[in-house]
């Protein structure tokens, strides 16, 4: 077990990008071409952990794969990431998950087999693991539903050995926008969402008056932070939109990179606001990730 300063806790499963042409399925049997489909590292924790090594952040994956190619395919490439995945196991049962990505640019459409996604469960979390961090992340909480019953114990966990945690919500498929959330809340230090994840959970203001700072992501408007009794807002820098596909990830591992270098958070925000932006310029959740030299040389 290597040591990490941040453990992120989540999905890693491939992303299938499908972008140009004609991308809006027809039914009837209608064949259409696009332009390009590639298979890249995708699921929320994965790419959050891809981003803070990127970032010179030691990081750690736990997460859940199938036995099967897709399964090998997730583990080699965010290995060869520099995250460690000692902590990830592996499921003899179910298929590695799996999401198909129609990308327009700046806005997409996301269809997603889950697999093993939703299986993770805390019995699958190394307790010494959860000792020995600085910085515990969770990813996709409502696809967790395995892990949302453990979530309580290993948050306090964290928080006992003097971790810093936060929490990504992701969109709730079943939208009852709840799943034990609020009740996790006074343990999660930063609760990282977007407008409207943040709207459909109560509002910001409800949010960061649980005890969680809130930081609210708004695509190429910059983000806004609500806690603490401040409010502040970073801008996003202009780039040109190729593939928006895990932005919000890399995004939120610019946030966490920030804080474990004991960036105020004024800084951590810009620094999330630039990393989510520049992740836009290739294709896929990693490609465009940016080094914390390429991050901060942004004005």
């Amino acid at each position: 077990m290597s040591p990490c300063d941040l453990l992120v806790l989540g999905d890693c499963n491939p992303d299938l990008v499908v972008s140009g042409g004609r991308i809006e399925p027809v039914f009837g049997q209608v064949e259409q071409l696009v332009d390009s489909a590639t298979l890249v590292i995708g699921g929320s924790g994965a790419i959050t952990a891809c981003g803070a090594s990127r970032l010179s952040v030691r990081a750690g994956l736990v997460s859940l794969v199938g036995d099967d190619q897709l399964g090998r395919f997730m583990l080699e490439a965010v290995a060869a990431a520099g995250v460690d995945v000692s902590g990830c196991a592996v499921d003899s049962e179910r298929p590695t998950g799996i999401t198909v990505v129609l990308s327009r640019g700046d806005d997409r459409a996301i269809l997603t087999a889950a697999g093993t996604i939703a299986a993770l469960s805390a019995e699958h979390v190394d307790r010494e693991r959860i000792r020995h961090v600085r910085h515990l992340h969770i990813s996709a909480y409502f696809l967790q539903t395995a892990l949302q019953p453990g979530l309580h114990e290993l948050l306090a966990a964290a928080r006992d050995a003097g971790a810093t945690t936060s929490l990504d919500p992701n969109w709730d498929p079943a939208e009852r926008w709840d799943s034990g959330l609020a009740q996790l809340l006074p343990l999660i230090d930063y609760l990282l969402c977007n407008e409207q994840e943040a709207a459909a959970l109560g509002g910001a203001e409800q949010l960061a008056a649980s005890g969680s700072t809130v930081v609210v992501k708004r695509g190429p408007r910059g983000a806004v932070l609500l806690g603490g009794g401040q409010t502040l807002e970073a801008e996003a820098p202009s780039v040109e939109v190729l593939d928006a596909t895990g932005a919000g990830d890399s995004f939120d591992a610019g946030f966490i990179a920030g804080l474990l270098a004991g960036r105020g958070l004024q800084k951590c925000l810009r620094l999330a606001c630039v990393c989510g932006a520049l992740s836009t310029r290739a294709a896929g959740g990693t490609a465009g990730q940016p080094t914390l030299d390429a991050a901060d040389a942004q004005r």
